[in-house]
């Protein structure tokens, strides 16, 4: 390798290292999701937060009260766990968490109108709950 190319394999090294660093498998939530369609792409509903929420980590969106959720897919817990659904924050106050999508837990919020009454139930992936 020629030496004036060796930092920059080493930057990109150090750089892929931290990214894996940065990345988890968490652990399910649940076994199965109700979505719109098979890819989970479309909204489900919107759905309006109750009370701030703090997530606990990555796979969680912070809500705050009054904040408008679009829901993306509703988790079916297995007996005696919660029940979370899935979505993305609106709103342009809040333009810093628009397109993340994660789990919040359904007693926070209202949905206040459902867009799509016909859904899929499919299993859940590892991906599902896989952290970056």
């Amino acid at each position: 390798m020629d030496k004036s190319h060796g930092p920059i394999f080493l930057l990109i090294c150090v750089g892929f290292m931290c990214h894996v660093a940065h990345t988890a498998l968490m652990e399910k939530l649940a076994d199965f999701k109700i979505c719109a369609d098979k890819d989970c792409s479309y909204v489900i509903s919107v759905a309006k937060a109750l009370e701030d929420y703090v997530a606990s980590d990555c796979r969680y969106i912070n809500l705050r009260r009054g904040q408008m959720i679009y829901v993306f897919s509703k988790l079916k817990p297995v007996e005696g766990a919660g029940v979370f659904w899935s979505g993305s924050v609106y709103g342009e106050r809040y333009v810093d968490q628009m397109g993340v999508i994660g789990y919040f837990p359904r007693n926070y919020v209202n949905e206040t109108h459902v867009f799509q009454k016909k859904t899929v139930e499919m299993p859940t992936t590892d991906m599902d709950f896989f952290c970056a």
